[in-house]
């Protein structure tokens, strides 16, 4: 029997709370003249947002964690080295600036300050008095401020004070003032903020209903009556619908929006309803302006059938991201992220699953823009520890507060379609484990009844059977693919969602000989396997989950694990194996260039691409005449392998194959793996060139790769992501560095140390080689190539102009490249 479950409408979101520009009123970001103190005595100028680990040095005794890890079976204690990044984020920082409040009006205007997030233990101080606390360092909160102003607005000081403890984190979570402060002044009646909450009963392409529920803060003995109006306006600019109503603290506006743009991650169109109170009948006195950014959008789980979105059945293809930027650290960079989101579009992911925190509300903003669905969770830990000082210290004091300003913050936005509640935390196999689940679901279903909750589970067999996973809106996941039919056939959901999936490990450009399936496997030089058939111990290669979710309906989607390498947790390399400090899960490396795995996933998940990929390099110095197996990746039925013109045979995939329930044995791995790799095993190695031939369904040629042998390097050649920038001092320009040979080709085992400068109208960031061992600073203008690649980040200026970035090496070509600053 069909039978749908939930229906879960539309959102919108409110950009960092701004009003619209006008005279009176205004939002701004804190941004320059912070300074900033580790022994509040010594201070130095920072531009916030600021992350003061990040450049280090990386050791092996920055919160080396001696402990039995409880999640992973460990009995016995051992040294985790580089668990969080080998970073130095432990201990106290403080903060401090002057602001004015210009135009303020004390007993007419309110003032309120908003962190996104600050790391952590934020004691924030206004003109030397206590105004607000918060332990959780990826939260936003906020604080009306009014009262500790100087009565004329002028010359207030703002102090903030944070500590990190040792032992309080799995991965690097980065330390300071790491996202925006803002400042907002307001009319003392004024929409607070997170103060308005759109929904949308119902939605179709020919009509769809809109809900807005503003809440309004009055100042003291408001003494005449205001009026609220608001404007709907579609994506193209044009007022589709307004209401007049007359104010009290709630207001409801309801609106008909006919033939509607669906919100969606191949067309996100957004919606803005700009609120206004007037003073009374009179139109000209604006005392706020709030605007709220929306898309329409609906959403439907089908038990045994799946997920709808807009009355589409689609599998989500998502990736679960930590929040480092890699070479950045932690501190938000709004181009850092856009850039990484086109390069999992390019990919064909849809969707994000924020890991395992509370995001910055930048990327949230960008995947409304770009279009990508979102998993926003909440925490890695309850009320039971994973970590000697982690959020189990805080929960019972704090948990609620946190939920509900993570829902309140991010309720409006059309890319969040679920919330996540927690991530393998050891709650879940308690005996009242399931009745803190329910406490957390119950807020989220309270304050936002229309999207679903879920969690990431990794106890498969107790969460079945003690009730955890019966309560929850979506069964999520975390690995353990050979349990998906018994939690299907035993839970009341009938759907599963793959909440982490994979945890492949393997390092960009190193092929390990024989190329086994293995698990849990290490080598003397710190790296996995770019063949991308290693993993570990409670995951598996990709390929058993694209099984997965062909053969089951059931099975909504997932969230790879991960999308980017990031700082700390470098399994298989965590247990008395530094200098590991990075993770070596990422379909990208650290330095945001792709992995093979890459290829493999897009050959998969864009469907309006084609897609061919040949690996791996053809440089075997001293291994003529030894077997090298040759994979190729492609969306392609079949291919032709050629070595020096002579052909290796015609591969097909397998797709006829049975499913193997997702056990993880080698043999089961292989016979999957036919399903979505062409693999030549025993290919003879002879220097000069392969090249592979695809074919399509008619057997015509549909395209070529070729892969050369490389000679001396000899040369090197950049390629930016962008060549124009934005004059804001923030903006960023992602520079691809290869080492070559005289012919172009890449040189895959090239380590030469390249140097950088910028002149002109920008500055070098940062460097990064996706190397997990590499203990150079990600601020020198010295970076090792990494299997003859690294990446080197611009900055832009405040001012118009040209940067100028050259790369050079000792005995090789260097290179100039011009951005264009404006």
């Amino acid at each position: 029997m069909r039978r749908t479950v939930f229906l879960v409408v539309l959102l919108g979101l409110v950009l960092s709370c701004k009003r619209a520009p006008s005279d009176s009123f205004r939002s701004e970001s804190l941004l320059t003249q912070w300074e900033f103190s580790r022994d509040s005595a010594v201070w130095q100028p920072v531009t916030v947002p600021h992350d003061w680990a990040i450049e280090g040095p990386f050791d092996r005794d920055n919160d080396l964690q001696l402990v039995a890890v409880t999640q992973n079976f460990e009995t016995e204690v051992t040294a985790h080295t580089g668990r969080t990044g080998g970073l130095p984020y432990m201990g106290k920082g403080w903060y401090r600036t002057r602001f004015d409040v210009d135009g303020y009006v004390s007993g007419r205007d309110a003032v309120t300050l908003l962190f996104d997030g600050a790391m952590s233990q934020a004691r924030v101080r206004v003109n030397g008095s206590p105004v607000i606390e918060w332990p959780y360092g990826y939260n936003a909160f906020h604080a009306d401020v009014t009262a500790y102003l100087h009565p004329d607005g002028k010359d207030n000081l703002l102090e903030v004070s944070l500590e990190n403890l040792p032992h309080s984190s799995r991965w690097y979570p980065g330390a300071g003032l790491y996202r925006n402060v803002h400042l907002i002044r307001t009319h003392a009646d004024h929409i607070p903020v997170w103060g308005t909450c759109v929904t949308t009963p119902e939605v179709s392409e020919e009509e769809a209903s809109v809900e807005l529920r503003i809440d309004v803060a009055g100042g003291p003995g408001r003494e005449t009556a205001l009026r609220i109006r608001t404007r709907l306006i579609d994506p193209s600019g044009n007022v589709v619908a307004v209401s007049d109503s007359p104010v009290s603290d709630r207001v409801l506006q309801t609106f008909r929006v006919m033939r509607p743009s669906l919100w969606s991650p191949e067309s996100p169109a957004l919606y803005r309803a700009e609120t206004q109170i007037y003073d009374g009948d009179d139109d000209k006195t604006v005392l706020d302006t709030y605007v709220t950014r929306f898309g329409i959008r609906s959403i439907a789980l089908v038990p045994d059938e799946g997920f709808y979105l807009n009355g589409k059945l689609r599998k989500i293809q998502g990736v679960c991201n930590h929040h480092d930027l890699g070479p950045l650290g932690a501190a938000v960079n709004k181009a850092a992220l856009r850039h990484q989101l086109a390069l999992l579009k390019e990919m064909g992911c849809d969707a994000i699953r924020t890991s395992h925190n509370m995001p910055a509300p930048e990327l949230v903003e960008l995947c409304d823009e770009m279009g990508f669905m979102m998993m926003v969770e909440a925490f890695d830990e309850w009320d039971i520890a994973k970590c000697e000082n982690g959020y189990h210290l805080y929960f019972n004091e704090w948990a609620e507060r946190d939920m509900v300003n993570m829902i309140r913050h991010f309720r409006n936005n059309p890319s969040v379609i679920m919330w996540g509640i927690g991530n393998e935390v050891p709650t879940q196999c308690a005996d009242e484990g399931y009745k803190v689940a329910a406490f957390l679901q119950d807020i989220c279903h309270r304050e936002d009844p229309t999207r679903l909750v879920t969690a990431g589970m990794d106890r498969a067999d107790c969460v079945v059977r003690n009730g955890f996973a019966q309560l929850l809106d979506v069964v999520g996941f975390n690995y353990r693919t050979h349990k998906y039919q018994e939690a299907y056939d035993l839970l009341p959901q009938k759907l599963l969602l793959g909440s982490e999936t994979a945890s492949t490990v393997s390092s960009r450009g190193v092929y390990k000989l024989p190329a086994e399936f293995r698990s849990g496997a290490k080598y003397a030089d710190n790296q996995s396997s770019a063949y991308e058939n290693e993993y570990c111990w409670w995951s598996n290669i990709p390929d058993i989950d694209f099984a997965m979710m062909d053969d089951y309906p059931w099975t909504i989607g997932q969230f790879v694990w991960t999308g980017f390498d990031y700082l700390g947790e470098p399994t298989p390399y965590d247990v008395d194996a530094w200098p590991s400090h990075s993770s070596y899960f990422g379909i990208f490396d650290l330095a945001s260039l792709p992995k093979d795995r890459y290829w493999l996933y897009r050959s998969q998940w864009r469907k309006d691409s084609p897609t061919l990929h040949l690996l791996p390099h053809w440089t075997w110095p001293g291994r003529k005449g030894e077997r090298i197996p040759v994979f190729c990746f492609t969306s392609y039925p079949c291919a032709e392998l050629f070595v020096n013109g002579m052909s290796q045979g015609v591969k097909r995939f397998e797709k006829n194959l049975p499913a193997n329930s997702g056990v993880t044995d080698a043999a089961n791995s292989a016979a999957t793996m036919a399903r979505y790799r062409l693999c030549w095993p025993d290919v003879v190695y002879e220097p000069g060139k392969i090249e592979v031939v695809a074919y399509d369904e008619s057997g015509r040629e549909a395209a070529r790769e070729a892969v050369c042998t490389a000679g001396a390097p000899a040369r090197i050649t950049l390629s930016a992501d962008r060549r124009t920038l934005d004059a804001d001092g923030l903006d960023l320009a992602y520079v691809t560095v290869r080492i070559e040979d005289a012919d172009g080709n890449l040189c895959p085992t090239a380590s030469d140390e390249v140097t950088f400068s910028v002149e002109g109208a920008g500055t070098f960031r940062a460097a990064a080689n996706g190397d997990a061992t590499c203990l150079v600073p990600f601020q020198s203008a010295c970076m090792p190539a990494f299997c003859g690649q690294l990446t080197a980040i611009v900055q832009a200026g405040d001012k118009p102009g040209t940067a100028v970035l050259t790369a050079s090496a000792p005995g090789l070509e260097s290179e100039t490249m011009k951005i264009k600053i404006k």
